[in-house]
């Protein structure tokens, strides 16, 4: 057995005969519950596009709630950063 045939599992015509026959089988049954490629297709680019909006979402949110406690918290260390040095010798 050569390489490609020990890759594939099989000579590559009984290879390719077995994928299409499955492929069919496959594809009925798909079809027969409303399934085809552009709405398998278009389900998976509207997929990737909310993970990217809502992921982008999620960092503006991060970045506003990062923003939103420096403005307590810088004013609130740089007041007690001047109180110690003014104690300090």
């Amino acid at each position: 057995m050569n390489n490609l045939s020990a890759f594939l599992g099989g000579s590559p015509a009984t290879v390719a005969l077995r994928l299409i026959v499955v492929s069919f089988i496959v594809g009925i049954v798909l079809v027969t519950f409303g399934f085809d490629p552009s709405n398998i297709i278009d389900s998976f680019v509207n997929l990737v596009h909310r993970l990217i909006e809502y992921g982008l979402t999620d960092f503006r949110e991060i970045g506003r709630v990062l923003a939103t406690g420096a403005l307590v918290v810088l004013p609130v260390w740089l007041v007690l950063r001047l109180l110690g040095a003014r104690r300090a010798p």
